[in-house]
């Protein structure tokens, strides 16, 4: 039988050239060609059928004539794998402030605009101080008067004459009114607002005529300086992150990447969203501004003898995950206990030893013992 099928793409040839040396008309030889293929196909099913017959029979058989797969393959690795917790921050300011009026009156000018960056003493608003300055005038004249009644007062002590409850009561009006000369000054300076650090203005809420009194918000205000991550953790993490543990911080929206470490580790889980907040250092870098978003890697596990495979090399069936090696051409099904995964990478608990080749590429066309052939591409 094996013998007749392998002489039968010769036969079809035959009987196909001799189709094509006859005289027939071209339908006659369209309808022979068909006749010949629905042969062919017949012929077909028949020997992959008795194939699988042998197979099931002589297993042996089966492998010697299996054709190869052509495959690519790749390494384990074995060295330190880490594992990294990455979350979304944002980055804040300790020195984000709301600066509100130190003095009632009409607000006269207002320099500051939303987005404006400015410098410490840098004028933010202007508060009409006409009263304080009347003020300040009269009683500047009432403390001149009170010194030169107290010089004169002094030289007559000097001289004992007079009694010294008239000097001490000289004495307590002119310091008294220079005490209430130096309060009315700093209502004075007060009535200019100015910035208390280098920072930026966030939000203005006065406008230009409007009347304030002391304690009324002005100007939301972040500082450049003082600047940290505050980035929200799930539960899941509760005792594997601490204060000091190593962080990798990148900014996406200026290309730039980081080392620092956590700085603070909260203490309660927020119910909505069961994540606890972890603060992290932040260096002062000119192009990192309040509300940048980064994104943190933090390392929760680390192996330094780990056996590393590409996580997508790794398969399952109804016993577990498994991957494929080679030795010695053939194709092995190992089945393996897998650890962690981190970027695409993932680590061997059990089942393989570090040193072994794995398919690559082809690696979902072969099986367990199939014959392989190692492109060298």
């Amino acid at each position: 039988m094996k013998a007749s099928l392998k002489f039968l793409p010769i036969t079809i040839l035959m009987l196909v050239a001799y189709g094509c040396a006859s005289d027939e008309s071209v339908e006659a030889k369209k309808a022979k060609l068909e006749e010949l293929r629905t042969e062919a196909s017949t012929l077909q099913t028949s020997i992959l059928e008795l194939e699988a017959e042998i197979a099931t029979l002589d297993p042996e058989y089966a492998k010697q004539n299996q054709k190869a797969i052509l495959i690519t393959t790749t390494k384990t690795e074995k060295g330190e794998f880490d594992h990294y917790v990455e979350v979304t921050g944002s980055v804040l300011s300790k020195k984000n402030v709301i600066i509100s009026a130190e003095t009632g009156g009409r607000v006269l000018e207002v320099p500051a605009i939303e987005g404006m960056r400015v410098t410490r003493g840098q004028v933010l608003a202007r508060i009409d101080s006409e009263t304080i300055q009347r003020n300040i005038d009269e009683l500047q004249n009432n403390l001149d008067l009170a010194t030169t009644l107290y010089e004169k007062q002094k030289r007559l002590w000097d001289q004992e004459i007079g009694t010294e409850v008239q000097f001490l009561e000289a004495k307590n009006r002119k310091e008294g009114l220079e005490r209430s000369l130096a309060s009315l000054k700093t209502q004075l300076d007060k009535t200019v607002v100015v910035a208390p650090f280098n920072g930026t203005i966030e939000t203005v809420q006065v406008r230009l005529g409007e009347l304030v009194q002391p304690g009324s918000s002005m100007f939301q205000f972040v500082g450049e300086s003082d600047l940290f991550i505050e980035a929200d953790i799930s539960e899941s993490y509760i005792g594997v992150l601490s204060k000091g543990d190593s962080v990798d911080v990148s900014f996406p929206s200026i290309n730039q990447e980081l080392k620092t470490k956590v700085s603070a580790v909260g203490a309660i889980i927020n119910p909505n969203n069961r994540t606890f907040k972890v603060e992290v250092f932040l260096p002062n870098l000119p192009q990192v501004k309040p509300n940048m978003i980064s994104v943190l890697k933090i390392k929760d596990y680390e192996n330094k003898s780990a056996v590393i495979v590409p996580a997508y090399l790794i398969l399952s069936d109804n016993k577990g995950d498994y991957i494929y090696t080679v030795e010695e051409g053939v194709s092995k099904k190992h089945y393996i206990k897998r650890g962690r995964t981190f970027d695409d990478k993932t680590e061997v608990l059990e089942g393989l030893q570090g040193s072994e080749t794995l398919v690559d590429k082809g690696f979902r066309e072969v099986g367990d013992n199939f014959k392989v052939n190692i492109s060298q591409q």
